[in-house]
């Protein structure tokens, strides 16, 4: 079908439809509010002793609100060829009818049909992450071929495509600007509300919104392996999966329900026999522990759980990839850090330039960025950043530059021969005394130092450093106050480590570290705390990631290490670990109350029932209202 088809077909829905595409989320709570209104109706009816009319009301309640949680059962019985809560439910209801209860086994369906509900409602509000990310993402882009333009749906576009995104649009896949320059909103990915400026070379990002200025975007990913995409499917991913907890009591379920229909049977007859109930009352009392021992609070005690956390996650920028890693979370006794791109920006920046006295320090470094601007290396490009933004004087052009690999470059500036580069470059002895031995000093700090030369003698040197992230700090503070203990491995050499370590805060740290050497590690953590996470953005960390308990990748992180990780930091915010294991205990916390709540409520009831102080309608408000109020409870972990 084509866009103009179904854009029509869109059109023309008319209003009923509508109407009927909106209610649809709330039809189960719908339905158990209008049996609520009939079970009123009924009683009312019976009141007025038309007694015929009430029963078909209250016939007409257990339809309509039992309907959905009946379906289900059924369906599931069938299916997995096992009883469930559900079909304990529908015999619950039936059996206090056939008593007469009909008031009573018609509060009963609606209370459960009420707690269903509420569990809907707590998977809405977990897959409403999902339906909000993908309403972000465009569906058609304009494509340019040969100068013209035209729509197409974004599943046409490919990798190297050029489209236009104008001011107000969203960025439909995942590119980079080959012309004009703009802000972005990139909100929708890295949670960031303040614009990003882009231009020619820089990265955008489907689902991104293009501010004010119109740019040309050539397509880098297909469309469904965008970030956006990855963001999706890593929610989708979560909330199917099942935490160990929930599966321990999927498993129970089905056994419990078997033995609590086999006491059942046998409650109907052995009180007759045994303690000489009548035969109404030992079936009374059967169809009372028929409700009351069904454990459909202990069932709804964690998945609404878990569902609420995750969502909770997901909206602040913590994406887990299922229940499981989320519940380990709050287990953990220690974490790995890799150092570049995840304590540190991953990339050099300027700290420090000193020159010769009686020199101009902005003529010195006019003249080292000037050549530096003909390399590609990271350090080149960090020193001609810092440049651009702490001088005011154009960059010059060499008359002459040459590269000498491993050593630095040599340029000839007016009538002054330049060298820049390692101490060796420039003669060791000159360099190692320059500025009272400055070299050393901030070699000593971590920091790589590069020297200029001027006609054989050495006038400058500047220091860069892989410098830390600010919120670094922050984030292992907060960790060793959770009573984690907090560890760096790195390739870097001894000098650098140390001197990272210590800004950074980590309890140790460990040098020289190759791929293979961080996994060797990884497992020597586990052995001596258990519980051990790794964390890391690049290709290098992946096997590490994998060994760890928990795998943690930083959000701008290469895509192996996105795959292999069991939890993203989309804002690439490191305190954000300690807010996740923080929401994993608190989640851990929750369901631990509401296991100890149900099985209290249910054992209470048991006892009550023998004791024969319990009747039916209390029996069912008990056992019911605790399965809102467990329900209720989870929902609190939606709330930050």
């Amino acid at each position: 079908m084509s866009m103009e088809a179904k854009a029509l077909l869109k059109s023309s829905n008319t209003p009923d439809e509508n109407f009927l595409e909106k209610i649809k989320p709330h039809a189960e709570l719908i339905a158990a509010l209008f049996s609520g209104v009939l079970i009123l109706s009924g009683w009312l009816l019976d009141r007025s002793d038309l007694t015929t009319a009430s029963i078909v009301t209250y016939l007409l309640a257990f339809i309509i609100g039992g309907f959905a949680k009946a379906k289900e059962g059924i369906e599931e019985t069938i299916e997995n060829k096992e009883l469930n809560v559900e079909m304990l439910m529908i015999f619950a209801a039936i059996g206090s009818a056939i008593i007469g209860y009909w008031t009573e086994g018609a509060i009963l369906i609606f209370i459960f049909a009420v707690s269903g509900a509420l569990e809907t409602y707590t998977m809405n509000k977990s897959h409403k992450e999902i339906s909000s990310l993908m309403e972000l993402q465009p569906e058609e882009a304009l494509r340019i071929i040969d100068g013209t333009e035209e729509r197409v749906h974004v599943s046409e576009l490919a990798i190297g495509d050029q489209i236009l995104v104008k001011p107000g649009e969203r960025v439909p896949s995942d590119g980079t600007i080959v012309k004009g320059y703009s802000s972005l909103d990139e909100a929708a990915i890295t949670g960031e509300s303040l614009p990003v400026s882009k231009t020619a070379e820089d990265p955008v990002f489907a689902g991104t919104v293009n501010l004010n200025g119109s740019i040309t975007v050539e397509i880098t990913k297909p469309n469904n392996e965008t970030l956006f995409q990855k963001i999706i499917e890593l929610v989708q991913s979560a909330q199917s999966e099942k935490s160990p907890s929930q599966l321990f009591i999927e498993k129970f379920e089905g056994t419990y329900v078997k033995i609590v229909l086999a006491v059942v049977i046998l409650m109907m007859f052995v009180p007759h026999f045994l303690l000489g109930w009548s035969w109404t009352e030992t079936f009374y009392r059967a169809m009372i522990l028929l409700v009351v021992a069904s454990p459909c609070a202990l069932v709804a005690s964690i998945m609404p759980a878990t569902l609420s956390a995750i969502s909770n996650g997901a909206r602040h920028g913590i994406l887990f990839k299922g229940g499981v890693h989320l519940e380990n979370l709050s287990h953990l006794k220690a974490i790995a850090f890799d150092k570049t791109g995840t304590l540190t920006k991953g990339k050099p920046e300027v700290t420090d330039v000193v020159v010769k006295q009686g020199l101009a320090k902005e003529d010195v470094l006019l003249k080292a960025a000037s050549i530096e601007s003909h390399s590609n290396h990271p350090l080149a490009n960090a020193i001609v950043k810092y440049a651009k933004e702490n001088i005011s004087v154009p960059l010059v052009h060499p008359e002459s530059i040459e590269d000498v690999t491993g050593f630095g470059v040599k340029a000839t500036v007016g009538y002054d021969e330049w060298k820049i580069g390692k101490a060796a470059f420039v003669g060791k002895t000159e360099a190692k005394a320059f500025a009272d031995g400055a070299a050393d000093r901030m070699a000593s700090e971590g920091k790589t130092v590069v020297f200029i030369q001027k006609n054989d003698e050495v006038v400058g040197l500047i220091s860069l450093k892989d410098v830390v992230r600010e919120e670094t700090k922050q984030a292992i503070d907060q960790l060793k106050k959770q009573n984690i203990y907090t560890i760096m491995l790195t390739g870097d050499s001894q000098t650098t480590a140390t001197a990272i370590a210590s800004e950074s805060h980590v309890n140790d740290h460990i040098a020289e570290c190759l791929p293979e050497n961080k996994v060797e590690h990884l497992k020597k953590l586990k052995e001596k705390y258990s519980n051990v996470a790794m964390v890391g953005d690049g290709i290098n960390d992946a096997p590490a990631l994998a060994t760890a308990n928990v795998g943690i990748a930083m959000g701008e992180g290469t895509d192996v290490a996105l795959e292999t990780a069991d939890v993203v930091l989309m804002k690439n915010d490191l305190p954000k670990i300690a807010e996740a294991i923080d929401l994993s205990r608190r989640m851990n916390r929750i369901i631990k109350q509401n296991v100890i709540f149900s099985i209290t409520v249910i054992m209470f009831l048991i006892a009550s029932n023998f004791l024969q102080i319990l009747d039916l309608p209390y029996g069912v408000i008990g056992h019911e209202g605790s399965t809102i109020l467990v329900i209720l409870n989870s929902l609190r972990l939606l709330r930050s």
